[in-house]
């Protein structure tokens, strides 16, 4: 049975620079303007360029695989709901909780869900994962 059990808590944060989204975009191959060019993203919305939501939402695949519940943890599943932008210079904190644990079996459902500097939900997820045992 895995070692984890419901309630547990555990928190990862990162501050996001430019070369973050400038080594995601070369790794992914997701070269969007809105997160590159300062001069597009100023005509959008948001006025200046933001993060890749999956390289913020990879935050929470840090925690899973190195904290909660930690080395040898597989993803099965993964939701997400991006609720706000996310700016160079913010710092995210991925929170994940320990929601249930399937009876018999180390698959663990886990609340995913990240915060702004300023407390703002900026990712809510849910994740099944493959705990190790």
């Amino acid at each position: 049975m895995p070692k984890v059990q419901v309630g547990q808590t555990a928190e990862l944060s990162k501050t996001y620079s430019a070369e973050d989204l400038i080594s995601f975009a070369a790794a992914s191959g997701d070269n969007n303007p809105i997160h590159l060019d300062e001069q597009y993203a100023a005509g959008t919305s948001f006025g200046r360029p933001i993060a890749h939501g999956m390289l913020v939402a990879g935050l929470i695949s840090a925690v899973l695989g190195t904290k909660l519940p930690g080395p040898g943890t597989v993803y099965l599943g993964q939701s997400l709901k991006f609720k706000a932008p996310v700016y160079i210079g913010d710092t995210i904190t991925a929170e994940i909780e320990v929601l249930s644990i399937r009876d018999g079996r180390p698959v663990a459902t886990l609340s995913t869900n990240c915060y702004n500097q300023e407390g703002e939900l900026v990712i809510e997820g849910e994740a099944v994962v493959l705990a190790p045992t």
